[in-house]
């Protein structure tokens, strides 16, 4: 009976293999255009993230250079792109809720409601 439950054990030991980590690159290639706009970290920073303003890619596509904006609790901490720093180190991750913000679009509006702002400013 004990080899049975050894048996039945072992094959899920062997297909689960831990989860590999990812680099800036393999993180960033998912994402829109490269990830630019968007905000990364390293797993164990707390409270500090890149904003990616640009990428200098290998041919390859895992290694390469990167730029971003430091963003310290979601709030620009500086105002000029820096070179960021251990892009090849396998602990990168995505910061879904500081996402790249959207272009600005103009509110959709009725038209009716739209001709009557435009008459009010005029007047």
């Amino acid at each position: 009976m004990a080899t049975t439950v050894a048996n039945r054990a072992a094959p899920n030991q062997t297909s689960k293999r831990p989860k590999r980590k990812k680099n800036l690159f393999e993180v960033a290639q998912f994402l829109p255009n490269w990830g630019l706009g968007y905000h990364m970290a390293k797993t164990h920073w707390t409270d500090v993230s890149y904003q990616i303003t640009e990428i200098n890619l290998y041919k390859d596509g895992r290694h390469g250079k990167a730029w971003g904006l430091v963003h310290e609790d979601g709030l620009p901490a500086a105002d000029t792109p820096k070179k960021i720093s251990g892009v090849h180190k396998r602990c990168w991750r995505y910061i879904p809720l500081l996402s790249k913000p959207r272009e600005t679009t103009p509110t959709l509006m009725k038209p009716t409601e739209n001709a009557l702002e435009i008459e009010a400013q005029v007047a």
